[in-house]
């Protein structure tokens, strides 16, 4: 009888420039996988990240189980640099937070690594798309919360519905979004700031966002797979062949179709509260949950087999 057995990692290291609920969350995470978990917060939460990890220590302690499972960490960058060689040690490295961090890290470490990059999302509205539909979702993946990394920062429209632009973006300035055009959109409506190169590969954060108008569905394609990070793209259409065409084609870790960005989500996608959202291919992609914490190993069950030669 042959299997495969899930297994945890060993221990991991994360390092984050987070709200604590990080420190909750990923501590909760390693636990239920098996996991031990090495916590390095920011320093605008060093206190209360060194209440929660004294809070952890109690928890598991009381439970009967290793105090030193989850350990939450205020270390200086010199540390954290040997830290990062200490592969005897340490099975994982995951950084969250901006682009200076996760480069330090990649750079540094000697442990294998699963960043958490940032997210430059797009929506793209189809030739065939519900403008009501298209507006609605826009709308909902910009604002809802703008400082997160789902949030879209780029919106590309076919050119075959440029004339449904000034709905779409007199809506999005409504809600005080600054709005930024690349030629073809700006001779629709020209009282928008110009868009440069830059804008196609910047994760703004804030109420900023950039619109490309696109000859076609694969022109919106490639401009995401060219300056897109990997991490949430959705398009409008009710055109099944196209939908296909942007799921199958589009190079990130969550794609959706008539769907808000917002959506890539640990609980809306049924993990739970998510450690972190992968822009890596390997060995986890898009919301990391329990699963994704732990590696497998082949199990077999014999009875005086051998193998013939």
């Amino acid at each position: 009888m042959v299997g495969r057995m899930r297994v945890p990692l060993g221990v991991i290291l994360m390092i984050y420039e987070a709200r604590p609920h990080v420190t909750v969350n990923a501590g909760a995470f390693a636990l239920k996988s098996g996991n031990a978990i090495i916590l390095k917060g920011g320093k605008e939460a060093k206190t209360c990240n060194r209440l929660l990890g004294n809070l952890w220590k109690k928890a598991l302690t009381a439970c009967d189980m290793p105090g030193d499972a989850i350990q939450c960490i205020t270390v200086n960058h010199e540390d954290v640099s040997r830290l990062l060689t200490l592969s005897d040690y340490i099975d994982l490295v995951i950084p969250r937070g901006g682009k200076g961090l996760i480069k330090a890290v990649v750079e540094q470490s000697k442990i294998p690594v699963i960043k958490h990059f940032e997210g430059i999302c797009h929506v793209y509205v189809d030739k065939y798309a519900d403008m009501e539909k298209a507006k609605r979702i826009t709308l909902n993946s910009k604002l809802l919360m703008p400082e997160v990394c789902n949030a879209a920062e780029t919106l590309l429209v076919s050119s075959a519905r440029a004339k449904d632009l000034p709905a779409i973006i007199s809506a999005l300035r409504k809600e005080g979004v600054e709005v930024r055009g690349c030629k073809k959109t700006r001779k629709v409506i020209s009282d928008i700031l110009p868009a440069t190169d830059d804008d196609w590969r910047t994760e703004y954060l804030d109420k900023i966002i950039s619109v490309r108008t696109v000859k076609d569905i694969d022109e919106a394609i490639e401009h995401i797979n060219e300056y897109g990070s990997g991490h949430t793209d959705t398009i409008v259409t009710e055109n099944y062949t196209n939908a296909g065409k942007f799921l199958r084609e589009v190079d990130s870790g969550v794609v959706l179709v008539n769907a808000s960005t917002m959506f890539d989500d640990g609980e809306e996608l049924g993990i739970g509260a998510e450690i972190g959202i992968s822009t890596d291919k390997l060995h986890a992609r898009g919301p990391m949950g329990l699963e994704e914490l732990t590696t497998y190993k082949f199990i077999v069950l014999g009875e005086d087999h051998i193998k013939e030669s």
